[in-house]
C-alpha cells in the first residue's frame, strides 16, 4: 500500500471541499502546528538530538526559491522516520555550529563518522561540532569534477565547431552560394557529434550502445585530446570503485597524477590539487567505503515532498510536516 503523503488540495477533490479551506484548517487546528515546541525558531532551525547516531550525512538542500539550508541526517534511519537530525538555514558554519552545539557534547563526541561533500563549510562544521568523527568525502563528488573536466573540454570543442559552422555560412551567402553542411560517417556534422556525445562521456565504455561507439570512435578521431581525458575520468573512477584499501588506492593516485600531470590539462590539475588538498579525507572512504548516497536520497525525498505540494509557500510549515514524517 502506498503510504505517500497527499495534499489537501488533493484531499479536497476527492471529497468534494475546498482544498485550500481544507489546508487552513489543517494547519491552524488539526495538525498540532501551532502547539509545535518547535515553531517560535523552525524558519531558521530544526533540531532533532534523541535521532543523533554514530554515522551521519551532511549536505545542502534547497526548500524554496534557491533558499539555501544544511541537513544532517542519521544514516541508520535509512531515510525513514528517525533519519532527520538538523536542517539550519543556510551554509554558514558558525551558525550551523551554533545550533548543533546545542546537542550535548557527550552525544556529539559519540559520533564516530560524517560523510560530505568536497565543501570546506561542511568539513568546518563536522570538526567543530563532532570532534571524535571521521570526515568521509563523498566519492561520488570527486568522480562529478573529472567528469565536468571531460566536460568542459567537451563544450570549448563545441563552441570552436559553431563558430567554423558559422563562418562557413556567412562565406556562402557572401559567395551567393548555397552552403551544405559537412556530414559524418554517422550523419551527424561535427556541432551535431559534440552535442551528441555528451551522454556517452559519462558512461563506461562497456557500456556504450553501438551507435554510442561508433560516434565515440567519430568524436575521439577528431578530437584526441577529448579521448585523453575521457580515459583520465574513467581511471579516476577505477581507483575510486576498486581500490581494496587506502594504501593500494593511494598508490595508484599517485600514478594517476602524474598522468594528468603529463595532459597538461588545465581542469584536471585543478581537479589533481583539489584530490590532494583532501587526500586524506577522500581515502578515508576505503574504511567502510561509505558515501554521501544517503544525504542525496533523503534530498531526493525533500524535493518530492516539495513538489507534492507544489512549491513551499510556509517554510515553517513545510518543516513541519517533513519533521513529522522523518524525525
Amino acid at each position: 500500500m502506498d503510504s505517500s503523503p497527499i495534499s489537501c488540495k488533493t484531499l479536497g477533490h476527492f471529497f468534494g471541499v475546498d482544498g485550500k479551506r481544507l489546508e487552513e484548517q489543517y494547519a491552524s487546528h488539526l495538525s498540532g502546528f501551532t502547539a509545535w515546541e518547535q515553531l517560535e525558531h523552525a524558519e531558521n532551525w530544526i533540531l532533532f538530538p534523541e535521532n543523533l547516531g554514530e554515522y551521519l550525512s551532511i549536505d545542502e538542500t534547497s526548500l524554496s526559491q534557491g533558499e539555501l539550508y544544511t541537513v544532517l541526517t542519521n544514516k541508520e534511519a535509512k531515510g525513514k522516520k528517525g533519519a532527520l537530525v538538523a536542517i539550519v538555514k543556510g551554509t554558514e558554519s558558525e551558525s550551523v555550529i551554533k545550533v548543533l552545539s546545542q546537542i550535548r557534547v557527550g552525544l556529539r563526541r559519540k559520533v564516530r563518522e560524517v560523510t560530505l561533500d568536497l565543501a570546506p563549510t561542511m568539513a568546518r562544521i563536522v570538526k567543530r561540532s563532532f570532534p571524535n568523527a571521521k570526515l568521509v568525502s563523498d566519492r561520488f563528488h570527486v568522480q562529478q569534477l573529472a567528469s565536468e573536466g571531460v566536460q568542459e573540454i567537451r563544450i570549448s570543442h563545441r563552441w570552436d565547431a559553431i563558430e567554423q559552422e558559422n563562418k562557413e555560412m556567412e562565406l556562402a551567402k557572401t559567395a551567393k552560394k548555397r552552403w551544405v553542411p559537412e556530414l559524418l560517417e554517422n550523419g551527424d556534422t561535427v556541432k551535431q557529434l559534440l552535442a551528441r556525445s555528451r551522454y556517452l562521456l559519462f558512461k563506461r565504455e562497456v557500456n556504450w550502445t553501438p551507435s554510442q561507439s561508433h560516434r565515440a570512435e567519430l568524436l575521439f578521431g577528431l578530437y584526441p585530446d577529448l579521448e585523453q581525458a575521457y580515459k583520465l575520468s574513467q581511471g579516476l573512477s577505477i581507483i575510486l570503485s576498486t581500490s581494496k584499501d587506502r594504501i593500494v588506492a593511494f598508490k595508484k593516485l599517485a600514478i594517476w597524477y602524474n598522468q594528468v600531470e603529463a595532459a597538461g590539462f588545465k581542469s584536471f590539475n585543478t581537479i589533481s590539487r583539489t584530490i590532494q588538498n583532501n587526500y586524506e579525507t577522500i581515502l578515508n572512504y576505503f574504511t567502510n567505503r561509505s558515501t554521501n548516497a544517503s544525504a542525496e536520497s533523503f534530498n531526493a525525498k525533500i524535493k518530492a515532498f516539495r513538489a507534492q505540494f507544489r512549491g513551499v509557500r510556509n517554510v515553517k510549515f513545510f518543516l513541519f510536516r517533513l519533521a513529522k514524517i522523518y524525525a
